[in-house]
Formats: C-alpha cells, sequence, structure tokens
C-alpha cells in the first residue's frame, strides 16, 4: 500500500442531526423575541408580572358573573357582597344593543339576514382570487336587497333604483370614449331621470311584494353603526379617489373646487357636521320636504371620510415615480386607461394601510351619531338602558360588550388588511 493511499474512504454519508433544542420552536421563539438581551428580559418579566396582576384582579370579576337576574339590585343580592359583574343585563337588553329597543322584535330576522348576506356580497370583492367572478353579481345587487330588507316596503323601490343605477352605468360605457369627466356626469343625469320616472310609478305600486315598513327612526343599536360604517366606507373610496385625481388635475378650475372641498371638510370636526345634518340642512330643503335623518347622516359621514381618504391616495399617488406615468404614455394608454391599468392599482396598493386607518376611524366614530338622538349602541345604553331603575348603575358591563363589538370588528379589518399587503407583496426580499 503506497504512503499516499488513504485507510479508510466512507462510503455513505451520515444523516443530518437535529439542530439544538434551544434552536428550535418555542424556546428559539422565546430567546429571540423575550430574552435577547438584559434589557428585554427585565421587560419581559415587568410586562408579565402586570399581565398576572390585571388577570388575578378581573378574574373573580368575570367568573363571579350573574347572567340571570331582573335587575341590578336582585344581581347585586345573588352576588351577596362578592366581586362580580351583572351581565344579566346583556340577556335582558340585547335585543336593544343590536337592533335598538323600537324596531319591531318580530321582525329581527330580516336586518339578521342583511347581515349575513353581507359577508357573502363582500367575500367576491375581498378574495376576489379565490372565488368565481360571478359571485360579483349578488355584490352588485346586495344594496338593494338589503335596503328592501331593513327598511321594508314595496320591492319595487329597490328595483326602480338598480334601474337607475344600470342606465347611469350604461350611459357612462357609451359616453367615455368621448370624456371620462363628461361621462361621470352624464351617468349621473341619466340615473337621477330614471329614479324621477321611478318615482311617479311607484306611487301606484306601494303594495308589490312589500314587507312591513320600518322608518328609520325606529332603528338603533349597533345595527345603526354597522350601517353607517359599511356604506359610508363604501362610497367615500371611489368619492376619495374622483377627490385625489381632481386634486392632481390639470384643469384649474377642477382642481381649485377639490382642493377647497377637501381643506373645508378636513378643516370641521365631524360632530359639526352631523349636527348640520340633523339641523341646519332642512333650511336648504323646499318646505315639507321630508329627507331621512340617516341618509343626511350617511352623506355628511361619507363627505368627511371622502375628503380624508382622497389625502391618502393623493400621498399615493405622489409616492409612485415618474417612470410609471411616462410607461403609461409609451404605450399610447389615455388618461382613463392609465389610472385604471397603470396609476392607480400601484397608488392603492400604495395607499392600503392610510386607507384602513381611516375606515377604522370612521367605524368608531359612528358613536357619534347618538349626540344627534340616533340610538345607536352607545345612545341606547346612555339612554334607555342605564335610564331605566331596573339597570341604573351598570356601566362596565354594557361599555365592555360595546368595546368587544367595536374591537371585533375593527381588528377583523386590520388584520385583512394586512393579508391583503402579503399577497400584493411583489418586490423579492
Amino acid at each position: 500500500m503506497s504512503r499516499n493511499t488513504p485507510a479508510f474512504v466512507r462510503s455513505r454519508m451520515l444523516p443530518e442531526s437535529p439542530p439544538p433544542v434551544a434552536d428550535t420552536g418555542a424556546i428559539r421563539w422565546l430567546r429571540e423575541n423575550l430574552f435577547s438581551s438584559v434589557g428585554n428580559t427585565i421587560l419581559t418579566l415587568v410586562s408579565a408580572y402586570v399581565v398576572v396582576r390585571i388577570l388575578f384582579w378581573a378574574a373573580p370579576w368575570f367568573f363571579n358573573g350573574i347572567w340571570d337576574s331582573p335587575s341590578l339590585s336582585a344581581c347585586r343580592e345573588m352576588l351577596d357582597g362578592r366581586t362580580g359583574a351583572c351581565f344579566a343585563v346583556l340577556t335582558e337588553r340585547w335585543n336593544q344593543l343590536l337592533y335598538g329597543f323600537k324596531y319591531p322584535s318580530e321582525l329581527y330576522w330580516r336586518p339578521t339576514l342583511a347581515f349575513v348576506l353581507l359577508f357573502v356580497a363582500i367575500a367576491p370583492v375581498l378574495f376576489i382570487k379565490y372565488l368565481p367572478r360571478q359571485m360579483l353579481v349578488f355584490t352588485g345587487l346586495y344594496p338593494f336587497i338589503a335596503y328592501w330588507l331593513i327598511w321594508g316596503g314595496s320591492v319595487t323601490v329597490p328595483v326602480f333604483a338598480l334601474v337607475g343605477v344600470l342606465a347611469g352605468a350604461v350611459v357612462y360605457r357609451r359616453v367615455l370614449t368621448v370624456s371620462a369627466g363628461v361621462a361621470v356626469l352624464a351617468g349621473i343625469i341619466a340615473a337621477m331621470v330614471v329614479w324621477w320616472a321611478a318615482g311617479r310609478v311607484t306611487a301606484s305600486m306601494e303594495g308589490v311584494f312589500a314587507l312591513e315598513p320600518v322608518a328609520s327612526r325606529d332603528m338603533g343599536g349597533f345595527m345603526i353603526n354597522l350601517m353607517l360604517g359599511v356604506i359610508c366606507v363604501s362610497l367615500s373610496l371611489p368619492f376619495g379617489i374622483l377627490l385625489a385625481l381632481g386634486r392632481r388635475s390639470s384643469m384649474p378650475i377642477i382642481k381649485w373646487i377639490c382642493v377647497m372641498f377637501i381643506e373645508f371638510i378636513r378643516g370641521v370636526p365631524l360632530i359639526t357636521l352631523l349636527f348640520v345634518a340633523n339641523v341646519v340642512l332642512a333650511y336648504f330643503l323646499p318646505p315639507g320636504t321630508n329627507f331621512d335623518l340617516i341618509l343626511r347622516v350617511i352623506i355628511m359621514i361619507t363627505m368627511f371620510a371622502s375628503a380624508y381618504i382622497a389625502e391618502v391616495i393623493r400621498g399615493g399617488l405622489a409616492a409612485l415615480p415618474r417612470g410609471q406615468y411616462e410607461a403609461a404614455d409609451s404605450l399610447g394608454l389615455d388618461y382613463a386607461q392609465a389610472m385604471q391599468f397603470v396609476i392607480l392599482p400601484q397608488a392603492l396598493k400604495i395607499s392600503i394601510p392610510g386607507i384602513v386607518n381611516v375606515a377604522v376611524g370612521l367605524f368608531k366614530d359612528t358613536t357619534l351619531v347618538s349626540i344627534i338622538s340616533i340610538f345607536d349602541i352607545v345612545g341606547m345604553i346612555r339612554g334607555p338602558i342605564l335610564a331605566s331603575t331596573e339597570w341604573n348603575g351598570v356601566y362596565w358591563e354594557l361599555y365592555g360588550f360595546a368595546a368587544l363589538l367595536f374591537f371585533i370588528t375593527c381588528y377583523g379589518i386590520s388584520q385583512y388588511s394586512q393579508w391583503l399587503e402579503r399577497q400584493l407583496q411583489t418586490d423579492h426580499r
């Protein structure tokens, strides 16, 4: 055997060894996130102590809670000096917290069905990559179905409203080749003409497929907050896009109209606009005009949110490099096509966090309508429930329940926005 010949040559590789226990699983996560340094370790221990103290303080209040009691005094008798919550107010007044105290109890199924159908309607919009596009037909029909279910009345009202929207869309598509601005104006005029003509017809067809009508003043509870949040966010997004594009327009009249609208609305508190909707707006209407209060509130909140969303989207448009606009021009696209296919998709992706921030803030601000005698969930708590002799003095349970409903809704919106940002992430890092 030669001196340079190895004595042994390995014929197979050894199997891979598992990583150390400290570098995997929960131990690794704890070491990297909670105990990565002396300072983080101290903060972790202090935070854990505070959390444990809060849990020990709150646990008896929850676990000793009374869920079945006719009044606060009876609830306190059952507790017999122990620390505990009186959750019985929630079981006794859940219908008022959700629907208001005047909405007919036998008709609760109608807003409940509208709420369930809302998820079916928004699913193809939120998850358009995973659901068939044919479901968008129901999304377009949902606003008219929900109106009929919640407000009731003849089915001809939402049907003719749908016909007016379709007529406006057809006119818009026909005139779009001339000018985008003229097309929008022509579509709005066509829809209004159809609605005016339909109003003459519906007066003689009130009994056709009619549900029991419910006036807006009879609605309340968390249903009002959901209605205002969904409707105003849905309307403010397209209006905000139009205002953002108008503010960046090269046409001075359109630009300054949008600038004045945005700056005026952003400089006025929302509560002031709500008082305008409740009191002042009636002075500008013809005598005897019955303009629904909820509709007035929807208009004012939509205007308020549109101004803020316009500024968010304007920031997204300004963040795009100039080369994107030049690329759209090099493809021979006109203004409408460039905005639809090149500019706006990128600007909206950049603007997602800001838009969601406005949407969450707007949804929480719907509680301000209680100031103008609309009994949303906060108005119900401050008014009929706490004013009753049975539950006067119950605060934490009621406001905690309202906070939980708002937290679930806002947290869901926030989580969806983060998921959408990950789905739209195109850069590779």
